[in-house]
């Protein structure tokens, strides 16, 4: 059970803090002394936080032309960061460990969802990438235009990227699982000259194509401009049969296999833009993040060396996430690689063929790093803790959340079951937009608390203020802001000075707005609470959802729990809870009387850890929650259901079908009493 208690705040607060973790779990000797990240680095930073990250930027990216100026904030929101100075991304993550004479180390072991393997070194990677970027640009690509990457999760999609990078042509990679209206938008938005596809990819044990999506998102459409796209380079995975277009479509293996293994970079600035990665924005229209060259790299090797405490020689490391999302950007390509890591790169879902897939890959490739996200940790929980049993995990000594905050008992359970009781977590706040990890952890260096990001990385400025930008005092909440630009932060959104001003500079004079609630603890140390969007207003309270699902969590037979609030005529809103239970309790709620009980059972269990303000005025159990494919949960669908209105868009859900299921649900419970 979470050690958990009401706490006092303010007579107002921005957000009130209610839950109370009196856990910690500092680093063993061992450890400690062994780890990259030491006190000395916050001193370090704190004393001259400019001249910090000029040494970042010299010791872990190599420059063609060094840099003299380290910060350029004069033209505010719009840094400029290490500007004179000249390099080149895939250089940085391949070609220089070659020339170190580290050529037959691992970079990647692919392992595809039906089993097939493949081994990549560094010498290998860079043949690939060099072969990549002639055959790119025979297709007349060249440095500042954009090219689309719409594929699943192989070689060639990292392979894509990086000879991108290799040419100075901007990469705007796409979610595999996206539509073809979404895929065209981005397309239409970049204006990007190519698309580099697959015909498909496995998942879930069959072929899933790709190639059709992107050949209805280049159709004519009547009233919309001719697409921008001269050609679609595509990488034969599954081997289904595809539309062809001649003139226009090449073959991945064709063009790349003819080309020349020499292929010079293209040295571009600092500041040459290096992605766009498109991001769901409140207009409904997507918003392309912007980020450039230099100080995204040194951020991105930075914090991949010191959150993850990384050895190279030795560590075996695994990212989970997909490239089409920033944390397969920072944490998949660009920080290992340029960190000279060994990495596992897997295709498939973390069922298929069976539930245990994950913890087999740890055990076969003795993966000691594992950066993954919560949701996919509480998946895990539900299904049990005697399928990783099975397997040997004790090569795991480093262990990483990422994407929502998690909760306590869900991170107790990560420690516990996955790695042993011994290897530290990092749980880690950042964004697409602010391109590298902020606050976490230091494993070395951190008492670690569940569910706690803790503090702002050294160079990294944030705070929790008030509705008038005041800092909170510990215990209270507000909002997330950073108060000093950061190497790895978005320039812009692409095309709309103005909209990226408005989104994240408007809301505090001078201050980064997030857009995420947080609190401080007794110790200062920072919570998470999730989006704004998911605060809760109760007979005045202004609750988080984190905090009431991270109680519901904490009941030993909730496995998943998502809140919502909903409209109320006597509270303003009401709290209505979704939960999934733990495997062996599925069959609780099987009746009208096991839901009652169960619920009335929850509703108590939330009022002993919180206070009777938050306690659920209805906790409906169901079979699964709406995610995106990322694995966020949709609380704004559960918002429709809980209101009675028509439910909104689900096309990004990975499940659309969870929706129908979950309204069913709710129209035959009964809403618990409202005491």
């Amino acid at each position: 059970m979470t050690d958990t208690q009401p706490t006092a705040g303010s007579a107002s607060p921005s957000l009130e803090n209610l839950l109370h973790e009196t856990r910690a779990f500092p680093p063993s000797p061992e450890f400690a002394a062994q780890a990259n990240a030491q006190a000395s680095l916050y001193e370090e930073a704190r004393a001259d936080r400019l001249e910090f990250w000029a040494r970042q930027a010299r010791e872990l990216v190599t420059w063609k032309k060094p840099f003299t100026e380290t910060l350029d904030w004069s033209g505010a929101p719009v840094a400029r960061w290490f500007a004179d100075g000249t390099l080149n991304a895939a250089y940085n993550a391949v070609d220089r460990h070659v020339e170190a004479g580290l050529g037959d180390r691992v970079a990647i072991h692919f392992e595809g969802e039906g089993g097939d393997t493949r081994t990549v070194t560094y010498a290998d990677l860079q043949r690939d990438v060099a072969r990549a970027a002639n055959a790119i640009a025979a297709l007349g690509v060249s440095a500042g235009d954009r090219v689309v990457i719409y594929m699943p999760m192989l070689v060639e999609s990292v392979v894509a990227m990086l000879a991108c990078a290799r040419l100075g042509a901007p990469h705007s990679v796409v979610f595999g699982g996206f539509s073809a209206d979404a895929l065209r938008s981005r397309i239409a938005d970049a204006e990007a000259t190519l698309v580099i596809t697959a015909d498909g990819g496995y998942r879930r044990g069959a072929p899933s194509a790709l190639k059709p999506a992107v050949d209805e998102a280049l159709a004519p459409k009547d009233g919309e401009p001719e697409t921008t796209v001269r050609n679609v380079l595509v990488v034969r995975r599954t081997g289904q049969d595809i539309a062809w277009t001649e003139g226009r479509d090449v073959w991945w293996h064709e063009a790349v296999e003819a080309a020349d293994t020499f292929h010079e970079p293209t040295w571009v600035e600092a500041e040459h833009p290096l992605f766009i990665l498109y991001t769901s924005g409140t207009t409904g229209k997507p918003k392309g993040i912007l980020h450039t060259t230099g100080g995204y790299l040194t951020q991105a090797a930075y914090t991949h060396k010191y959150v993850f405490d990384l050895k190279p020689e030795t560590d075996v490391y695994w990212c989970t996430a997909d490239i089409g999302w920033v944390t397969g950007h920072t944490y998949v390509v660009y920080g290992p690689l340029l960190n000279g890591a060994t990495q596992v790169l897997y295709e498939g879902t973390p069922d298929t063929p069976h539930r245990g897939r994950w913890w087999e890959l740890v055990e076969k490739y003795k993966v000691s790093i594992l950066y993954t996200a919560p949701t996919a940790i509480r998946t895990c929980m539900k299904w049990g803790e005697d399928i990783p049993a099975r397997f040997d995990l004790s090569s795991l000594r480093v262990l990483g959340s990422v994407g929502e905050p998690i909760n306590p008992e869900a991170w107790m359970w990560y420690r516990r079951v996955i790695g042993g009781d011994r290897a530290p977590i990092v749980d880690t706040w950042w964004q697409t937009e602010t391109g590298a990890i902020m606050i976490s952890p230091l494993p070395g260096v951190t008492a670690t608390k569940p569910g706690s990001a803790q503090v702002p990385l050294p160079g990294i400025v944030a705070d929790v203020v008030d509705d008038e930008a005041r800092p909170v005092p510990n215990g209270d909440g507000g909002y997330l802001v950073l108060s000093e630009p950061w190497p790895s932060m978005l320039r812009g959104i692409w095309g709309d000075l103005q909209r990226f001003k408005d989104t994240y500079w408007s809301r505090f004079e001078g201050l980064y707005f997030a857009g995420d609630g947080a609190k401080k603890d007794e110790d200062g140390d920072i919570w998470l609470l999730g989006r704004v969007d998911d605060v809760m207003n109760v007979s005045g309270h202004r609750l988080s959802t984190t905090e009431i699902e991270s109680a519901l969590v904490s009941h030993d037979i909730v496995a998943e729990a998502a809140v919502v609030g909903a409209a109320d005529e006597t509270t303003g809103q009401a709290v209505v809870a979704f939960v999934i239970l733990r495997g062996e309790h599925a069959g609780r709620a099987g009746t009208a009387e096991g839901a009652a009980a169960v619920q009335e059972e929850l509703r108590a269990h939330v009022a002993k850890e919180i206070g009777p303000i938050a306690k659920p005025r209805k906790v409906l159990v169901v079979p699964e929650l709406p995610k995106t494919r990322s694995g966020k949960i949709m609380r704004r669908l559960l918002r429709d259901v809980a209101e009675n209105r028509t439910v909104g868009d689900a096309t990004t859900l990975a499940d659309s079908s969870v929706m129908e299921l979950i309204a069913a649900g709710l129209a035959t419970s009964k809403p618990g009493s409202d005491d």
